[in-house]
Protein backbone atom coordinates (compact mmCIF):
# COMPACT_ATOMS: atom_id res chain seq x y z
CA UNK A 1 0.00 0.00 0.00
CA UNK A 2 1.23 3.42 -0.74
CA UNK A 3 1.81 5.90 1.68
CA UNK A 4 2.44 9.26 2.29
CA UNK A 5 5.90 10.65 3.42
CA UNK A 6 6.60 14.57 4.65
CA UNK A 7 10.22 15.93 3.95
CA UNK A 8 11.46 19.12 2.99
CA UNK A 9 10.89 20.59 0.11
CA UNK A 10 13.35 20.51 -2.78
CA UNK A 11 13.62 22.46 -5.52
CA UNK A 12 12.09 19.68 -7.81
CA UNK A 13 9.19 19.96 -6.26
CA UNK A 14 8.30 23.49 -7.00
CA UNK A 15 6.29 22.55 -9.90
CA UNK A 16 4.19 20.80 -8.72
CA UNK A 17 3.33 23.06 -5.87
CA UNK A 18 2.26 25.24 -7.85
CA UNK A 19 -0.02 23.61 -9.39
CA UNK A 20 -1.45 22.70 -6.24
CA UNK A 21 -1.92 26.18 -4.44
CA UNK A 22 -4.80 25.81 -7.35
CA UNK A 23 -5.88 22.91 -6.45
CA UNK A 24 -6.35 23.77 -2.77
CA UNK A 25 -7.21 27.35 -2.74
CA UNK A 26 -9.58 28.32 -6.06
CA UNK A 27 -11.73 30.76 -4.33
CA UNK A 28 -8.17 32.64 -3.06
CA UNK A 29 -7.46 35.48 -5.27
CA UNK A 30 -4.76 34.68 -8.04
CA UNK A 31 -2.39 37.81 -6.19
CA UNK A 32 -2.21 35.62 -3.12
CA UNK A 33 -1.18 32.31 -4.94
CA UNK A 34 2.19 30.86 -4.70
CA UNK A 35 4.24 30.59 -7.52
CA UNK A 36 7.57 29.50 -9.02
CA UNK A 37 9.32 32.63 -7.95
CA UNK A 38 8.04 32.62 -4.58
CA UNK A 39 8.58 28.82 -3.72
CA UNK A 40 12.54 29.65 -4.86
CA UNK A 41 12.77 32.72 -3.04
CA UNK A 42 11.45 29.93 0.15
CA UNK A 43 13.94 27.51 -0.42
CA UNK A 44 16.61 30.26 -0.41
CA UNK A 45 15.78 31.95 2.80
CA UNK A 46 14.50 29.74 4.91
CA UNK A 47 14.70 26.05 4.39
CA UNK A 48 14.54 24.50 6.75
CA UNK A 49 11.06 25.52 7.59
CA UNK A 50 9.52 24.28 4.31
CA UNK A 51 7.67 20.60 3.67
CA UNK A 52 5.64 18.79 1.41
CA UNK A 53 3.54 15.57 1.53
CA UNK A 54 4.11 13.18 -0.96
CA UNK A 55 2.05 9.97 -2.07
CA UNK A 56 4.02 8.21 -4.02
CA UNK A 57 5.43 10.19 -7.03
CA UNK A 58 2.90 12.88 -6.30
CA UNK A 59 2.97 16.03 -4.41
CA UNK A 60 -0.40 16.20 -2.11
CA UNK A 61 0.35 18.50 0.62
CA UNK A 62 2.52 21.39 1.39
CA UNK A 63 3.56 23.83 3.50
CA UNK A 64 5.38 27.29 3.94
CA UNK A 65 6.47 29.07 7.35
CA UNK A 66 9.25 31.69 8.01
CA UNK A 67 10.28 32.75 11.41
CA UNK A 68 8.81 36.00 13.17
CA UNK A 69 8.74 37.51 16.49
CA UNK A 70 5.54 37.64 18.51
CA UNK A 71 2.36 40.08 16.91
CA UNK A 72 -0.94 40.08 18.15
CA UNK A 73 -1.25 43.38 15.83
CA UNK A 74 -3.08 43.59 12.74
CA UNK A 75 -1.66 42.51 9.70
CA UNK A 76 -2.58 41.02 6.38
CA UNK A 77 -1.32 37.43 4.62
CA UNK A 78 0.97 39.56 2.04
CA UNK A 79 2.70 42.42 4.25
CA UNK A 80 3.38 39.53 7.28
CA UNK A 81 4.95 37.52 4.17
CA UNK A 82 6.74 40.23 2.41
CA UNK A 83 4.14 39.49 -0.52
CA UNK A 84 4.83 35.75 -0.43
CA UNK A 85 8.91 36.57 -0.74
CA UNK A 86 9.57 35.91 2.69
CA UNK A 87 11.48 39.35 3.39
CA UNK A 88 9.99 40.19 6.23
CA UNK A 89 11.76 36.32 7.97
CA UNK A 90 13.69 36.96 11.00
CA UNK A 91 16.31 34.62 11.35
CA UNK A 92 16.38 35.74 15.42
CA UNK A 93 12.56 35.03 15.52
CA UNK A 94 11.57 32.96 18.28
CA UNK A 95 8.00 32.01 16.64
CA UNK A 96 7.68 29.79 13.68
CA UNK A 97 4.56 31.93 11.26
CA UNK A 98 2.80 29.77 9.32
CA UNK A 99 2.14 31.20 6.23
CA UNK A 100 0.43 28.12 4.44
CA UNK A 101 -0.58 24.92 4.57
CA UNK A 102 -2.73 22.92 2.27
CA UNK A 103 -3.45 19.02 0.92
CA UNK A 104 -5.09 18.08 -2.36
CA UNK A 105 -8.61 17.82 -1.99
CA UNK A 106 -8.24 14.11 -3.07
CA UNK A 107 -6.29 13.23 -0.69
CA UNK A 108 -7.38 14.79 2.82
CA UNK A 109 -8.61 13.09 5.66
CA UNK A 110 -5.93 10.76 5.62
CA UNK A 111 -3.84 12.23 8.00
CA UNK A 112 -1.27 13.78 5.79
CA UNK A 113 -1.82 17.85 7.33
CA UNK A 114 -1.32 16.13 10.58
CA UNK A 115 1.79 14.99 9.80
CA UNK A 116 2.82 18.21 8.35
CA UNK A 117 1.98 19.73 11.42
CA UNK A 118 3.87 17.38 13.56
CA UNK A 119 7.08 17.89 11.37
CA UNK A 120 6.74 21.51 12.26
CA UNK A 121 6.46 21.16 15.21
CA UNK A 122 9.50 19.00 15.72
CA UNK A 123 11.50 21.43 13.39
CA UNK A 124 10.48 24.20 16.12
CA UNK A 125 11.76 22.01 18.97
CA UNK A 126 15.24 21.94 17.09
CA UNK A 127 15.52 25.28 16.32
CA UNK A 128 14.47 26.00 19.99
CA UNK A 129 11.72 28.27 19.08
CA UNK A 130 8.61 28.59 21.46
CA UNK A 131 5.74 27.50 19.25
CA UNK A 132 3.88 28.69 15.76
CA UNK A 133 1.71 31.59 15.25
CA UNK A 134 -0.70 31.15 12.13
CA UNK A 135 -4.03 32.60 11.11
CA UNK A 136 -6.78 29.78 10.61
CA UNK A 137 -9.69 30.61 7.53
CA UNK A 138 -12.89 30.44 9.24
CA UNK A 139 -13.97 29.16 5.89
CA UNK A 140 -17.31 28.21 7.18
CA UNK A 141 -18.23 31.73 7.21
CA UNK A 142 -19.54 31.82 3.51
CA UNK A 143 -22.98 29.96 4.26
CA UNK A 144 -23.31 32.18 7.37
CA UNK A 145 -22.66 35.27 5.49
CA UNK A 146 -25.99 36.33 4.08
CA UNK A 147 -27.39 36.46 7.83
CA UNK A 148 -24.67 37.18 10.02
CA UNK A 149 -21.45 39.58 9.76
CA UNK A 150 -17.99 38.30 10.07
CA UNK A 151 -17.65 39.33 14.10
CA UNK A 152 -21.15 37.47 14.96
CA UNK A 153 -19.05 34.32 13.34
CA UNK A 154 -16.18 34.70 15.28
CA UNK A 155 -18.40 35.41 18.49
CA UNK A 156 -20.17 32.44 17.84
CA UNK A 157 -16.53 29.70 17.16
CA UNK A 158 -15.51 31.47 20.57
CA UNK A 159 -18.71 30.71 22.12
CA UNK A 160 -18.68 27.38 20.71
CA UNK A 161 -22.02 27.81 19.17
CA UNK A 162 -20.85 27.44 15.61
CA UNK A 163 -17.95 24.75 14.95
CA UNK A 164 -15.93 25.97 11.75
CA UNK A 165 -14.01 23.55 9.86
CA UNK A 166 -10.97 24.91 10.15
CA UNK A 167 -10.79 27.10 13.04
CA UNK A 168 -12.76 24.96 15.21
CA UNK A 169 -10.49 21.75 14.39
CA UNK A 170 -6.98 24.00 14.82
CA UNK A 171 -8.80 24.83 18.69
CA UNK A 172 -8.97 20.65 18.89
CA UNK A 173 -4.95 20.40 18.30
CA UNK A 174 -4.00 22.66 20.52
CA UNK A 175 -4.31 25.58 19.41
CA UNK A 176 -5.71 29.16 21.31
CA UNK A 177 -7.43 31.83 19.48
CA UNK A 178 -5.87 35.17 19.54
CA UNK A 179 -7.94 37.87 17.82
CA UNK A 180 -10.32 37.65 14.82
CA UNK A 181 -8.21 40.10 11.90
CA UNK A 182 -10.47 41.78 9.29
CA UNK A 183 -9.12 41.81 5.65
CA UNK A 184 -6.67 39.45 5.94
CA UNK A 185 -6.58 38.34 2.46
CA UNK A 186 -9.18 37.99 -0.58
CA UNK A 187 -11.10 35.00 0.09
CA UNK A 188 -14.81 35.40 -0.03
CA UNK A 189 -15.61 31.78 1.53
CA UNK A 190 -13.65 33.19 5.14
CA UNK A 191 -15.07 36.62 4.63
CA UNK A 192 -11.78 37.80 3.70
CA UNK A 193 -10.46 37.66 7.39
CA UNK A 194 -8.69 34.70 9.59
CA UNK A 195 -8.14 34.03 13.24
CA UNK A 196 -4.90 34.85 14.73
CA UNK A 197 -3.87 31.96 16.40
CA UNK A 198 -0.71 30.40 18.47
CA UNK A 199 0.41 27.28 19.62
CA UNK A 200 3.59 26.18 22.16
CA UNK A 201 5.85 23.76 21.19
CA UNK A 202 4.60 21.03 23.61
CA UNK A 203 0.82 22.12 24.25
CA UNK A 204 -0.52 20.19 21.10
CA UNK A 205 -3.27 17.40 21.43
CA UNK A 206 -4.01 14.47 19.33
CA UNK A 207 -6.17 15.48 16.37
CA UNK A 208 -6.20 16.67 12.42
CA UNK A 209 -4.28 19.92 11.64
CA UNK A 210 -6.45 20.87 8.76
CA UNK A 211 -5.75 22.93 5.30
CA UNK A 212 -5.69 26.66 5.60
Amino acid sequence: MTMFKVLPTQPHHIPALVQLQERVFPSLSPEERMGTAHYEAHLRIFPEGQFVATYGDVVVGMSTTMRYHYTEKDHTFLDISGNMMLTTHEPDGQWMYDLDIGVHPDFRKKGIAKAIYEARLARCAELGLDGILTVGMPNGYAQYAPDMDLDTYFAGIVAGSIIDPTVSAQQKVGFTMIKLIHNYLSDPQCGNGGVLMKLGVGESSRGAMPPR
